[in-house]
């Protein structure tokens, strides 16, 4: 087996960034236009950022560049040549390659184990002096390491994102595709990984191509940014030369620009809509810290599938008008915490109470205390996608007055004319009750979740990544219907695994990792850096009050 050679390796090609351009790429799919005639110019040692909504065309427009998706029309030039890019191959052999948003590693084996079957070319006796040697090397000219010995598994989420970028160099790849690369990653992590991309980039040593959906990760650390919108390009501009409002404006869809013309009437048309939404913030009802708790948990703990521990000794109260954010890295309790509260699994110690009364999570108790929940997923969580939206707006009340008649009959003329009315209400589109909910928008979808839950009066709401993959727009309404209902006097319990919209939503911010409630302040009093810290589980127990004793001070 041919070693790899060192990354700085002298006049080797790898060591210079790839320029890449795609000219007028389409891609039809049936009748459906992915992409129209998009073209992206990504310079030599810089970062794009590729922004846009759920089916923008993003994902067409990176697969056609790394081999898993031919364009219908179009043209790729890497180093000012033309290039075909028909299979992962070809696109490896330009020096094109991807780092995926979930991590796709062999976690039974080791950092190097991990590094040499990202070769491909492993043969049937491995020269492990050799390869060792090679794997030093090239660690060393890294701007980051890890140790080669260490078995993956025992990585934290920074640490394994890094071996994926490390794969990638290792295969002297020049131009690398990074997919939502910090969806996992506390902020610590986040910009420490983004920063080496930096560094790599101003190097000359690696062009970057960033898909993400943060503006605090584009306006830091990109050079250019790119928006898409129903498979067209709505504009491309420096980072220096826009603004979140702008950006915000393009993903909205409330300015169609040219190129040329863009960066104007985008900032117009944006002003407006996000002096609207800040408004409605500042304009909330202040907080109560007399209000009645609604929602207590008193030393819960959850088990996992496999019978593991997931949640530990967990305690919080959430007050009646309060947003309670609860942040934390995916994977660390917080799905098995809300499955608790919404009665698809039972603690195993410890005691949830609701309006000073123990709560089971039952049905009955939940219909009686005025319980709600939007689950994340709420296709797959909270709806029958074969049933019509009527159907799933009843699906909490479906046996009861109006929908109800007599104890048994459904009176589906009630349900439809109940639905149309909170189909308004809410604005859900298309505005159609007898239409199948699994053929909406992801964005209506959520839409139709809240109509059911927030349709009628709410004491407790629990709310798990509300707005995961939707566009600006559908974020800008559900965020101001949770606000409402907080404003109304509902004790909101917002899990959420975005830190800016805890930080724009939240009365309180709390903080779980590793199961643990660690960590408790008041949004307006958080800071970034210690809610990463803690999410992380880098600050010692006794430097920091835990939730409970914030709680019961």
């Amino acid at each position: 087996m041919a070693s790899v050679a060192p990354y700085n390796q002298p006049h080797a090609a790898f060591t210079h960034a790839l320029g890449v351009e795609v000219l007028g790429a389409s891609k039809n799919f049936g009748a459906f236009r992915a992409l129209d005639k998009v073209s992206i110019k990504v310079a030599p040692g810089t970062i794009h950022a590729l922004l846009g909504e759920n089916g923008a065309g993003k994902s067409t427009l990176v697969k056609g560049l790394v081999g898993y998706g031919l364009l219908d029309e179009g043209q790729i030039t890497a180093d000012g040549r033309e290039a075909k890019i028909a299979s992962p191959r070809d696109a490896q052999a330009l020096g094109i390659g991807m780092v995926y948003q979930h991590f796709t590693l062999a976690t039974g084996l080791s950092v190097e184990e991990n590094l040499l079957l990202a070769t491909g070319r492993l043969s049937w006796r491995i020269d492990w002096k050799r390869e060792r040697a090679a794997l030093s090397e090239f660690m060393r000219s890294m701007p980051f390491s890890l140790p080669l010995e260490a078995p993956v598994a025992g990585l934290a989420a920074g640490e394994k994102q890094k071996l994926e970028i490390l794969k990638q160099l290792y295969l002297r790849q020049r131009f690398l595709i990074l997919d939502e690369p910090t969806s996992v990653l506390t902020p610590q992590e986040a910009d420490e990984v983004l920063g080496l991309m930096r560094d790599l980039t101003t190097r000359g040593q690696l062009t970057v191509l960033m898909i993400t959906h943060k503006f605090r990760e584009v306006m830091a650390y990109a050079d250019d940014v790119t928006v898409l919108r129903k498979g067209r390009q709505v504009g491309t501009t420096a980072v220096a030369q826009t603004s979140r409002d702008q950006l915000a404006a393009w993903m909205m869809g409330t300015s169609v620009a040219t190129v040329a013309n863009a960066q104007t009437d985008a900032a117009a048309s944006a002003a407006p809509v996000l002096a609207e939404i800040k408004v409605e913030r500042a304009a909330r009802k202040p907080l109560d810290p007399q209000a009645p708790v609604r929602l207590e948990l008193r030393n819960v703990s959850v088990e996992d599938d496999r019978g593991h521990t997931a949640v530990r000794d967990a305690s919080l109260t959430v007050r009646a008008g309060e947003i309670l954010g609860l942040a934390g890295v995916s994977g660390n309790g917080q799905k098995e915490l809300v499955e608790a509260l919404v009665g698809q699994r039972r603690p195993v110690a410890g005691e949830m109470r609701v309006k000073g009364e123990s709560y089971r999570a039952t049905r009955a108790e939940m219909t009686s205390r005025r319980v709600f929940a939007i689950p994340e997923e709420p296709l797959k969580n909270a709806c029958v996608a074969g049933m019509s939206v009527a159907e799933n707006l009843a699906l909490r009340d479906f046996d009861r007055a109006p929908v109800c008649r007599g104890g048994w009959r459904l009176d589906r003329r009630a349900m439809r004319e109940r639905a149309a009315q909170r189909i308004r209400d809410f604005n859900v589109r298309p505005p159609a009750p007898d239409r199948m909910i699994g053929t909406l928008s992801g964005g209506n979808v959520q839409r139709a979740v809240l109509a059911r839950e927030l349709g009628q009066a709410v004491d407790v709401l629990i709310v798990a990544n509300p707005v995961f993959g939707l566009d600006f727009a559908s974020v800008a309404d559900i965020h101001a219907r949770l606000i409402a209902a907080r404003d109304a006097g509902a004790a909101v319990l917002l899990v959420s695994e975005d830190l800016d919209e805890l930080l724009e939503l939240a009365d309180r911010i709390t903080v779980m990792a590793e199961g643990r409630l660690v960590f408790e302040t008041p949004a307006q009093d958080a800071e970034r850096a210690v809610l990463g810290q803690h999410m992380a589980g880098h600050v010692e127990e006794h430097a920091h009050p835990a939730a409970a004793d914030v709680v019961a001070a």
